[in-house]
């Protein structure tokens, strides 16, 4: 899953694109060996100034019309507003990627499954988890899980993501990171999201490295997608991690 911010303050200014710049991007990531394009019209990082589904909209609209117009590919937009997922999928994405896992808005699952979209539920919280993280991972998605399938949305077009970045100290985010495959539990495809984060310490341009170890990490925990800014890099982690696990 290629990134594709469409904001002004993502946390890495090299992923920032503009309505010049968004179409190569695009491109490229394909030809490196992305499966799915993830648009992201508001910064999610950390003491992020939150906008309006309207300014979300604003924003992605026009990119997402022209990517599926031009480029044979699936689209996830990441919103947590059922008005943005609205329009996203009126203009025909196929994937919602929520950080609140259809828990910020109450429509938000319903609009999904009137579309019969598919979803990435993550596990969020308002504050820093404490003592045991698995239980309150695991009874979030629980809930969100429960909230997806009550609505109507297909179970079979359903990925979790544990929230590694969200509400997390970096400790218990490698804590995470390094027991993920306990989320195989529930039964549904993993969605890993590391790239470039502040867990790896140092400058965010020198963090490629250890996002690509943990792409091959990923892949001997069975993780079915990585969500990452560089996807030649990672698709090549992949491809020689899958041959050393014999897949």
């Amino acid at each position: 899953m290629a990134i594709i911010n469409l904001t002004p303050d993502s946390f890495w200014q090299g992923s920032r694109q503009t309505d010049k710049t968004y179409l190569s991007a695009v491109e490229k990531a394909i030809r490196d060996g992305a499966e799915i394009i993830d648009i992201g019209a508001q910064s999610t990082r950390p003491g992020y100034t939150e906008v309006s589904a309207e300014e979300e909209i604003s924003r992605f609209l026009v990119p997402l019309k022209e990517i599926k117009k031009r480029f044979p590919v699936l689209v996830s937009v990441d919103t947590y507003f059922s008005a943005a997922a609205r329009a996203a999928l009126d203009c025909g994405a196929d994937m919602i990627n929520d950080v609140w896992g259809l828990t910020h808005d109450s429509d938000m699952a319903e609009v999904i499954a009137k579309y019969n979209a598919a979803v990435c539920i993550m596990h969020n919280a308002h504050a820093q988890l404490s003592g045991d993280i698995w239980g309150a991972i695991e009874e979030f998605l629980k809930n969100s899980l429960s909230l997806a399938l009550a609505a109507g949305i297909d179970k079979n077009k359903i990925c979790l993501d544990g929230g590694i970045g969200f509400a997390k100290s970096r400790e218990q985010n490698f804590e995470l990171l390094n027991g993920y495959e306990k989320l195989s539990s529930f039964g549904y495809p993993l969605l890993l999201g590391v790239s470039r984060k502040s867990m790896f310490g140092g400058d965010v341009k020198d963090r490629l490295a250890p996002t690509v170890e943990a792409t091959r990490l990923a892949v001997k925990k069975g993780v079915m997608f990585v969500r990452v800014h560089d996807v030649k890099e990672n698709a090549e982690a992949i491809r020689e991690a899958s041959v050393l696990n014999g897949d």
